[in-house]
């Protein structure tokens, strides 16, 4: 089958490895175009990577925010269930900076 991606390469069977929010998930069974790399699951694949991130705490952690203003500066909020999952407290001391186009938080 050609790949629906690139129109280039042709799928073939072989495992890819899955991660999410930098967290190794395992390898899982796909088909993987033989030009871009794009790979595709098939749903009882799809099932198995949500239940290994579920099992891992980490389904549905990705959440979208607003930005706001307080004073001359902007602020974040952390949802409640990220600050539970890093184990977050009140006081916490963090460390911010920029990441190429991305803002990252490190907490001690």
């Amino acid at each position: 089958m050609k790949c629906p991606i690139c129109n280039k390469g042709i799928l073939k069977k072989g495992n890819i490895k899955e991660s999410m929010f930098g967290i190794y998930l395992g390898e899982f069974p796909a088909e993987i175009c033989t030009n871009c790399g794009e790979s595709f699951t098939n749903q009882e694949t799809t099932r198995l990577i949500e239940e290994a991130a579920k099992k891992r705490g980490i389904w549905g952690l990705g959440k979208k925010i607003k930005i706001t203003k307080t004073g001359n500066s902007l602020a974040v909020r952390i949802p409640k269930e990220i600050a539970q999952y890093l184990k977050l407290k009140e006081g916490t001391d963090a460390y911010i900076h920029p990441e190429k186009d991305k803002l990252v938080i490190e907490s001690d």
